[in-house]
């Protein structure tokens, strides 16, 4: 492959042929590998997952969330792979969520997804939508991992199955108040939300109507209706520039009006709101007045915008949620997820700042988000807490009276005591003087019972202003009783500290996002956490990208890496157009194939192309041990990638020690129900606890 005027060679492209026999046989022998290799650990795996299942309530429900009629929620059983949306009846308008115990013969199951995924091994939800009258509920559904989901409908009041299957559709939908007509958005070849449709329930899709089409190949659309019913909403975005039109959803014939036209590197977000002086309004969140966004309100009619929330640098505005009397804004603020609760009926917006102020946590660092709020006229709001050392609570606030109630805590079953565990913020300083945060936890008895470096999992991600936000996980006790501490470098390339704090780590700054990871991991090991032979990496997708550049940065700082699904053979990847969403991609990485210096930059950390044989001082290149996985159907990394990287990895050093699963009906997120998803991370776990000696002291080649 010849670019710029460099040209590469690339001896196990082939694999890129998904049709050739051989390259299933390839991924099936290297399953066989995985089984054969790692058959020792077996008594650990079943051990982990033994654990796993003993503290997960497996029959559970959420919280009913209250919208117009009806109570919905969900539920689990055991024995079951698969969730259980249902819905019952409610009383009058203030009254608590039920007890779901109680008259069981109330309930109305709205969708069975164990069901309808009989006879597949893999099976999604993308969109479970019901309409405004509660009459019809909308599902999009897919069994091949590929994310191109088929549209169905079914009435709920007597279950009646609409004829109509509307094939290779995104996620979302917007239904209008007519409750007959939906709005959804078709994917091309490349996987890119690029139409609105409008069709009627019920009807032929041969006569479903294109509303909207984006031509340019780096913006993707979505459709969705505002919480107060008088709007539908296509968004049209790009990494860096948005452009908003909206429908009314009591003329659904209407074509769109666009909000703002399209302006190269303004991001924006509208949300409608109907106030209580009847006045219709738009809540603009913008980038035009600084990099980590104000929110305005302007009359729908038209004419100036108001600012509610200044432009605050380092405190990133992610979303705004409205209801009738009061805002709800998503926020970040020193790498943590805060909501703020602003007062606002419309008329009174330049007091809702000075009045606002932020739904208070327990401990920190911590993870706030906002819980199910269907209804735009009610007075309280759920959200949810979490840290990496305590489980998920989701309480109420009532705006009226102050007062919050806990409507739920996450159930870990067994002898869970939240008290051994502890949670920290500490910092590394980069290269060039940046401090990176780490959140961390750790059991604290065991390590006063042992003190000095313990063994550690270090986690990172770093692109696309993701935010790695801390969050508990009862499967993660497994490591932390056995010793681990686990951490998550919040590297540059995220979102956890501002629109900056993701320009820093995008396009020719991306080195960034590796230096950083580094940073962290020797930042643990001089203050005494862990030690280069105690210390595991994990990370997928562009957190796979991240290990393979660390593992060729630097290959003796860790003890054993984890790259799922890793974007690691990216060059290549960007290089081509026709591959879904490299077009979208180009103002994440940089467009290679016409700009040489994102080609120079790519190939300077692109991890299948940086790796060799030897060291710099000629001795052989030993990599750490590896665990990678990939899906035969991901249409986000195509399984090619890891494939090709795991066999230069064998083939420069026969003595790397790298293993390799294939899911074979997946996609970018491995298998759908939760069991094998749990088998899985036991499988996972238990590689990480060999390399560091626990539960076995070698990896079998």
């Amino acid at each position: 492959m010849t670019n710029h005027g460099l040209t590469r060679e690339d001896p196990y492209f082939w694999l890129h042929e998904k049709d050739n026999p051989e390259v299933l046989a390839y991924l099936v022998a290297n399953n066989e590998h995985v089984r054969a290799s790692l058959a020792h650990l077996e008594p650990l795996r079943s051990t982990l997952y033994a654990e796993f299942i003993s503290r997960i309530e497996q029959n559970d429900l959420s919280v009913p969330a209250r919208s117009g009629p009806f109570w919905y929620y969900q539920r689990t059983v055991e024995g079951l792979d698969y969730p259980i949306a249902c819905r019952r009846p409610a009383g009058p308008i203030g009254e608590a969520p039920p007890n779901l115990d109680d008259d069981s013969a109330a309930e109305q199951i709205v969708f069975d997804e164990n069901l309808a995924a009989q006879g597949h091994d893999y099976f999604a939800v993308g969109t479970l939508s019901v309409s405004p009258d509660h009459e019809w509920l909308a599902v999009g559904s897919e069994s091949r991992g590929d994310q191109r989901y088929t549209l169905t409908f079914r009435r709920l009041r007597d279950g009646y199955e609409a004829q109509e299957a509307i094939e290779d559709t995104s996620y979302g939908l917007a239904w209008a108040n007519d409750n007959a007509t939906v709005f959804y958005t078709k994917t091309d070849a490349a996987l890119r939300p690029f139409q609105v449709w409008r069709h009627q329930v019920d009807g032929d899709p041969s006569t479903d109507v294109c509303v909207f089409e984006e031509a340019d190949a780096r913006f993707s659309l979505s459709v969705g209706s505002t919480k107060d019913r008088r709007a539908i909403v296509i968004h049209s975005g790009s990494k860096t520039t948005a452009e908003v039109w909206l429908l009314d959803p009591n003329a659904p014939l209407e074509n769109p009006t666009c909000v703002a036209p399209r302006t190269e590197g303004v991001d924006y977000a509208v949300e409608h709101h109907h106030g209580t002086d009847g006045v219709d309004r738009l809540l603009i969140l913008a980038n035009d007045d600084g990099p980590d966004f104000s929110l305005s309100v302007q009359e729908r009619s038209g004419g100036p915008r108001t600012t509610l929330i200044p432009h605050r640098p380092g405190t990133r505005i992610d979303g705004v949620d409205a209801f009738s009397t009061f805002l709800v804004i998503d926020e970040r603020i020193n790498a943590e997820r805060r909501l703020r609760i602003c007062p606002f009926s419309g008329h009174d917006g330049a007091s809702a700042f000075a009045m606002s102020h932020l739904v208070p946590t327990t401990t920190s660092p911590a993870t706030t988000w906002e819980g199910e709020n269907p209804e735009f006229t009610q007075r309280h709001l759920r959200y949810g807490e979490t840290s990496l050392a305590t489980p998920s609570v989701i309480a109420e606030l009532d705006l009226d009276t102050g007062t919050t109630v806990v409507r739920k805590r996450q159930q870990v079953k067994g002898d869970f005591d939240a008290t051994r565990y502890q949670t920290e913020r500490h910092v590394a300083t980069a290269a060039d003087g940046t401090e990176i945060p780490i959140s961390l936890v750790y059991r604290s008895d065991l390590a006063a019972e042992t003190p000095g470096p313990r063994p550690c999992l270090l986690y990172g991600y770093g692109s696309y202003e993701a935010c790695e936000d801390p969050a508990f996980s009862s499967l993660r006790l497994s490591l932390l009783d056995r010793g681990f501490t686990f951490a998550i470098a919040h590297v540059r390339g995220g979102g956890e500290m501002g629109r900056a704090w993701y320009d820093q780590g995008k396009l020719a700054n991306k080195m960034n996002t590796f230096t950083d990871f580094l940073a962290c991991a020797h930042a643990l090991i001089d203050t005494g956490w862990t030690t280069a032979s105690q210390l595991v990496a994990r990370g997928g997708s562009a957190g796979g990208l991240l290990m393979g550049a660390v593992a060729n940065m630097e290959p003796t700082l860790f003890a054993g890496i984890v790259a799922e699904v890793p974007f690691v053979d990216c060059l290549t990847t960007m290089l081509d157009a026709s591959l879904p969403l490299t077009v979208g991609e180009y103002e994440e990485w940089g467009n290679p194939s016409d700009d040489p210096a994102a080609f120079a930059t790519m190939l300077g950390y692109s991890p299948y192309d940086n790796v060799v044989a030897t060291n710099a001082d000629g001795t052989p290149r030993r990599y750490p041990p590896m665990y990678v996985t990939c899906g035969l159907n991901d249409p986000l990394v195509s399984y090619f990638e890891p494939a090709k990287w795991v066999a230069k990895l064998r083939a420069v050093n026969p003595e790397n020690v790298v293993y390799f699963h294939s899911e074979l009906g997946a996609g970018h997120g491995g298998p759908s129900g939760r069991y094998e998803i749990w088998a899985d991370e036991a499988q996972v776990f238990a590689f990480i606890c060999a390399c560091v000696g626990i539960g076995s002291s070698t990896l079998n080649p």
